[in-house]
């Protein structure tokens, strides 16, 4: 139930339509409903305005399927994130109506279109990162932002994400996705105005330790206005950008800051 579903519930207590009992059965739902093996917190979508998302792994597809499907019985557009090709396949097998990006592990169960607003750029370091990226730019394009990716312009090349610098200034919160040492948020942090959200990913060689070093890297950066979110979480950092972009297109900052109009300028000037 959201807030819509509420508000038509008690318009139609006042008006009459419905008796109290029988709405009273509908809210004893609230806030989450006991499936025995999962609490489904169908109170979610009104606190938070997106409905609770399923992370797969360590779920077993019998699991998922249920989770899905009570779900799916209130809302479009939900995210099952970490999910493989079987997983998929349950969950179709139980809804039908689904459709799975297999680069971002994502399936979304009853898919419906849903306007885009602001901008988040989706930076990341090498094509390695990308499964990482996409799992963020799906879910921030599903949660109703418009998502420009800007793939493979990591430090290794700086000309490269040099080249794609205006796209950065237009944005209103920077993804930032790096393996190996992660420099690159740090780079980035330095040349916006806007937030970035860093994302460490496990991709690297034995001294990474499966993306800690990028993680501690990006933890430590001296640019400022970056915050990390954990090893190969894309979805945090989609969701997160989602906040930031739709706080910034709310308050009406959607696109170019003056600042960051400034900071353009400037740079151009530099180069």
């Amino acid at each position: 139930m959201d807030s819509s579903d509420l508000k038509t519930l008690l318009e139609k207590v006042k008006t009459g339509q419905i008796d109290l009992d029988t709405a009273y059965h509908q809210l004893k739902k609230l806030p989450f409903e006991d499936l025995g093996y999962a609490k489904v917190d169908t109170h979610r979508c009104m606190r938070n305005g997106v409905p609770e998302v399923i992370y797969c792994e360590g779920k077993t597809i019998p699991q998922i399927q249920g989770i899905a499907k009570n779900i799916a019985q209130h809302h479009c557009n939900i995210l099952a994130t970490r999910a493989s090709r079987e997983v998929f396949d349950g969950i179709r097998e139980a809804i039908g109506d689904c459709e799975y990006h297999e680069m971002a592990r994502i399936v979304v169960t009853k898919p419906r279109p849903v306007k885009r607003v602001g901008n988040v750029a989706v930076v990341c370091a090498g094509t390695s990162d990308i499964p990482v990226s996409e799992e963020a730019a799906i879910t921030a394009e599903v949660l109703g932002n418009q998502v420009n990716r800007l793939y493979d312009v990591g430090v290794a090349g700086i000309h490269r994400l040099l080249a794609v610098c205006d796209d950065l200034f237009r944005a209103n919160v920077a993804v930032v996705v790096a393996g190996m040492e992660g420099a690159l948020a740090s780079v980035v942090g330095g040349l916006v105005s806007c937030p970035v959200i860093a994302v460490p990913t496990s991709v690297g060689y034995g001294a990474s330790f499966g993306g800690i070093a990028a993680l501690l890297a990006m933890l430590n950066s001296c640019a400022s206005g970056v915050s990390v979110v954990n090893i190969d979480n894309g979805f945090g950092a989609g969701y997160q950008s989602n906040l930031i972009n739709k706080i910034a297109v709310k308050g009406g900052m959607e696109g170019l800051t003056s600042d960051s109009k400034e900071t353009e300028q400037r740079f151009k000037v530099a180069k």
